[in-house]
């Protein structure tokens, strides 16, 4: 394997020809939007994820998980909660991947996993409401009913395709990396993990653009509510953890930073290379994307769903590019397609997701994305017009 991609870089090396104008522009945007993704989405996003996906692997009962969210949990309960938990979190398609690993390994079922894994960043309701103002009522409308029933149907279909596979892993000791914290009540580790959750979703907290006063107070007072949330977090680290525990958890954390981020960070350098980040042009430019998608036959459903499963969405910002392709022509369908697709899968999102379930489950998650969101952009594009 190392021979095969040392090879592949000297074959790059040898023919790419980077002194063209575009190549080269192309290797300067995957950089700068490595650095923007570095400077916007580590520090704030990945590292407050990682914590809390150590924290499930170290302290979260391992059977808990499985009756709530295994392969033998009840299916509206497991859903519900994998899809509500994903929602709550509302972030990109990258930061939820840490808290997706801590789950699965401690033994959530593929179905409930991969709902969690598309909800986070497909039903973020600020999103949907920024849609509806900026892009139309009935595209925001679209776009709520096709993410939540997407969380539903891509988690059961997951389930039934791979279900023996599934119950083989959840009966296995050797899958879990660590073992369960003893001697703890349950509603002190729920306030352990509420607090690095409010972290999360506060410290990433967006504002509204003018669609909700409650939403953009809230966004005046994030830094605030972040410090209550660290006090609290702070106080039952003292409290009610002992050092070796600690120890644990940070080890774990350090685990999923080690696993996850060369993976994220290639991924964005090729994401960079070939999409480029809003506005700026890479090698394969926006107008090419939109000059494909201006109708709403079945190639142009499935043209912007491909391109909307591969391009990074940092959290909101598929608004603007969308309303951008838009005004270059993109026909609704394909605009619906792209939504459904984009903010819930990426590149480095898809490098991450097969290092963990492998290329079968990878293919099968993305193809059933990419698929349900052709069709949902056909049916709207119909209806639409």
């Amino acid at each position: 394997v190392r021979l095969s991609l040392l090879a592949g870089v000297f074959l790059m090396a040898y023919f790419i020809p980077f002194h063209q104008p575009r190549v080269a522009g192309a290797v300067n945007e995957a950089f700068l939007m490595l650095q923007e993704y570095a400077r916007d989405h580590v520090l704030f996003c990945l590292v407050p994820a990682f914590f809390i996906a150590g924290a499930i692997m170290v302290f979260l009962n391992q059977q808990a998980v499985i009756k709530y969210l295994g392969p033998t949990a009840k299916k509206i309960t497991a859903y519900s909660v994998a899809s509500v938990s994903g929602a709550i979190l509302a972030v990109c398609s990258c930061t939820v991947l840490p808290i997706f690993k801590g789950i699965y390994k401690k033994g959530a079922g593929i179905g409930p996993a991969v709902s969690f894994l598309y909800s986070g960043p497909a039903i973020n309701i600020l999103a949907i409401i920024l849609t509806a103002k900026v892009l139309g009522p009935e595209l925001g409308a679209a776009r709520a009913v096709g993410s939540i029933t997407f969380a539903f149907v891509i988690g059961i279909l997951m389930h039934l395709l791979f279900r023996k596979e599934d119950n083989a892993r959840t009966t296995n000791a050797d899958m879990f990396e660590a073992p369960d914290a003893d001697g703890r009540p349950l509603w002190k580790t729920a306030v352990y993990m509420g607090a690095m959750i409010g972290i999360l979703v506060f410290l990433n907290w967006a504002p509204s653009a003018g669609s909700s006063a409650g939403w953009d107070f809230i966004y005046g007072a994030k830094y605030f509510i972040v410090g209550g949330f660290a006090v609290l977090l702070l106080f039952t680290l003292v409290k009610w953890f002992k050092k070796d525990e600690l120890k644990m958890w940070a080890a774990s954390t350090r685990d999923f930073a080690l696993q996850i981020l060369p993976l994220l960070f290639l991924g964005v350098l090729a994401a960079g290379f070939l999409l480029g980040r809003p506005g700026h042009q890479a090698m394969i430019p926006e107008s090419w994307v939109a000059g494909l998608v201006g109708d709403n036959t079945i190639l142009s459903n499935l043209l912007a769903a491909v391109s909307g499963a591969l391009m990074y969405f940092a959290t909101l910002t598929e608004v603007p590019i969308m309303q951008g392709l838009i005004g270059a022509g993109m026909a609704k369908g394909p605009a619906l397609a792209l939504l459904l697709a984009g903010p819930s899968l990426s590149l480095p999102s898809l490098l991450v997701i097969g290092s963990e379930l492998g290329l079968k489950k990878t293919l099968t998650y993305a193809g059933l994305v990419v698929i349900l969101s052709t069709v949902a952009g056909l049916g709207y594009g119909a209806v639409a017009g």
